[in-house]
């Protein structure tokens, strides 16, 4: 797992910038959960990464920053029993979270008014359900 993480918009975060930690993990597992590392912890120090350009990095800064610890963002894995799928899960979550956190702002919704046939179609259902309504009420008093 010394592989480079790639995570688009031209940004490679290299292996040694990763700062990796095991633990224990919960949960099931038989005898092997009390005596298996299998718990992984990612942390990416976001902030004084200098392999993401300055722009990218203060967009990514302003999205994440209620998940960011004094600039590090911090990713856990302890689905499987495996270590070795949980640095692959974790890998990839921190690889995507960074990826949807440098994305563009959407584009502005330009606002438009419902056609014609649009709210003849809306005022025609809601005459249909006040009929079929007034037909459920008894006539007699």
């Amino acid at each position: 797992m010394d592989d480079d993480l790639l995570v688009g918009h031209g940004v490679v975060i290299p292996a040694h910038e990763l700062i990796w930690k095991f633990s224990r993990a919960s949960g099931p597992g038989g005898q092997g959960v009390n005596t298996t590392d299998s718990r992984v912890q990612v942390t990416f120090d976001l902030a004084k990464s200098e392999n993401v350009p300055e722009m990218l990095r203060q967009r990514a800064l302003r999205r994440l920053g209620n998940r960011l610890h004094d600039g590090c963002l911090t990713i856990s894995a302890s689905e499987s029993r495996s270590q070795w799928q949980n640095r692959r899960s974790a890998t990839l979550r921190l690889g995507e979270t960074l990826r949807e956190a440098m994305a563009p702002p959407p584009k502005p919704r330009r606002p438009t008014r419902p056609s014609r046939a649009a709210r003849d179609r809306r005022i025609k259902a809601k005459k249909s359900r006040g009929e079929i309504k007034r037909l459920r009420s008894s006539t007699e008093d």
